[in-house]
């Protein structure tokens, strides 16, 4: 775990009752900073954030621009992680517009007018589409084959307009895949690796969209933390995108047959049509701007993770 100091700082997390975000928020009090968590609940909930983490909470969207601006005024940084989905964007693109464009551009304006000391920005490693070649750097050319990267990438844009037109200290990072504890498969939003994992442990055969032969560069969400705050706090991370993954493909098949073999069972998956967001055939995204910039490289390997995601489930089912 990447040591950082948070200490004093104020650190708004947009979406912090997410996924990932959530971890975040978790990840800022343990480094002495205060967090606070703004959401609109529609896929996040409080449960996300464990018992204990203090952290100061607003219900609210990133897409109302006056809440932005008071709460901006009142920080030290923003990670800024707020977004529909990949399968919320496609299925309501407008929505998607309103929340993942208009509500980074909220952000950023907020950001220039009160001075923030950094805005992180969450990407996705979904605005490569298919790439040309395998690790792929941040100079590749993106190519958007959905709502969401068309989305994530016009955050990116906006990011670095307003770093050269008026110097807004800000840094984006394009996630790979994330998974791990807290992704929770009751959430219809959820991904891949939690869904196999309640499926299989209910020795129900998964769907596997496709020949299965598609591959993704999976990361685990406590190095996907680190590489994010490490961004928001570094000054070598300034005006600059990172990639935030490992390097490393797996099939959509591997990982069905790695979590069978952690969960110690023998079912079959099923195989059903590839889905209208399954058009990225291959990912596995080059790390070596980061680390080499930043000093970051995940710690956590697919096998490690997937038994930590794991045991994470089986306590939360074990618990309920």
């Amino acid at each position: 775990m990447t040591k950082l100091d948070f200490k004093g700082k104020r650190v708004l997390i947009t979406g912090g009752a997410g996924f990932v975000g959530s971890n975040v928020v978790e990840r800022v009090q343990q480094c002495d900073g205060v967090a606070i968590v703004l959401d609109d609940l529609f896929t996040g909930t409080l449960d996300n954030i464990s018992d204990g983490v203090k952290y100061e909470f607003v219900e609210g969207s990133v897409t109302d621009r006056k809440l932005i601006n008071k709460l901006v005024k009142e920080v030290d940084y923003v990670a800024h992680m707020a977004a529909r989905n990949i399968i919320i964007s496609t299925k309501n693109p407008r929505e998607d517009y309103e929340t993942n464009i208009g509500g980074t551009l909220n952000i950023l304006m907020a950001a220039r007018e009160h001075n923030i000391k950094r805005v992180v920005y969450t990407s996705s490693a979904s605005v490569y589409g298919n790439p040309r070649i395998l690790p792929i750097t941040e100079d590749e050319r993106t190519l958007t084959f959905s709502p969401y990267s068309v989305s994530k990438l016009a955050g990116e844009n906006y990011c670095h307009a307003f770093y050269e037109s008026f110097g807004t200290p800000v840094t984006a990072v394009r996630y790979s895949n994330i998974y791990g504890p807290k992704q929770d498969p009751s959430n219809p939003y959820c991904g891949v690796v939690s869904k196999f994992i309640e499926a299989i442990d209910n020795d129900l055969p998964p769907q596997l969209h496709g020949d299965g032969q598609q591959t993704r560069d999976f990361t685990y969400v406590d190095d996907a933390v680190d590489g994010t705050l490490l961004a928001l706090l570094s000054e070598k991370a300034e005006g600059s995108v990172f990639n935030v993954g490992t390097g490393v493909e797996t099939t959509i098949h591997d990982l069905f047959r790695m979590i069978s073999e952690l969960l110690g069972k023998e079912i079959k998956p099923t195989f059903v049509d590839r889905r209208d967001i399954d058009n990225i055939r291959r990912r596995a995204v080059s790390i070596e701007l980061i680390r080499t910039r930043l000093r970051w490289q995940p710690q956590i390997g697919i096998h490690q993770g997937l038994k930590r995601t794991i045991e994470w489930y089986k306590s939360e089912t074990d618990s309920n």
